[in-house]
């Protein structure tokens, strides 16, 4: 029915017509994006408290480190000031992988010696209190399926640090198995 609707819009002389058809086209599909999922305004809440903890979640190889640097520089955007961390301690080069993330993202990315995922968040909260970081986003261990010793693992994370969001990270081909997994997340995080 979407397609539907922006087709249809498409073809009406005034797309026809126009000097620039696709930027026409591009406004039709937003306008109808805007239409099946409504005009709310996005992004993160505001009243959340100082420093803020994001804490991203997902399966391994969903982007969640790409995504920690990519929130990061848009927070800086803002005129935040982002601090990022990994808890990442068993896939190898996971924690550099976020360090060259945070550096082309000119992002501060926390990294202690510690190789223990909670005591690594924790150190990462306590050195934005310390240096004025307004937000911490830890980014998080995934693996190929659910498993306990992954939720334990996000569990004692989201005691020791308290995050504000939790998001989920999805890849765009992980496909309908991406609704059974972010379900599951939700349930036991």
């Amino acid at each position: 029915a979407f397609i539907d609707r922006v087709r249809d819009q498409a073809m009406e002389q005034t797309v026809l017509k126009s000097l620039s058809p696709g930027q026409q086209v591009i406004k039709i599909v937003r306008d109808e994006m805007l239409a099946l999922f409504g005009d709310a305004a996005g992004g993160l809440r505001k009243d959340a408290p100082s420093p803020r903890v994001i804490l991203l979640l997902g399966l391994q190889g969903s982007g969640k480190t790409t995504t920690s640097g990519k929130l990061g520089r848009w927070l800086a955007r803002q005129g935040r000031h982002p601090l990022l961390v990994s808890t990442d301690v068993r896939r190898p080069a996971a924690i550099q992988q976020l360090a060259i993330v945070g550096e082309k993202a000119d992002v501060k990315v926390y990294g202690p010696e510690t190789m223990d995922p909670v005591a690594r968040a924790t150190g990462a909260l306590a050195e934005a209190r310390a240096k004025g970081f307004d937000t911490v986003i830890v980014d998080t261990a995934g693996r190929l399926h659910i498993d306990d010793e992954l939720m334990d693992e996000l569990h004692a994370i989201k005691a020791a640090v308290q995050p504000w969001d939790l998001l989920y990270v999805a890849d765009a081909m992980t496909g309908q198995d991406a609704i059974k997994s972010a379900g599951e997340f939700n349930r036991r995080i």
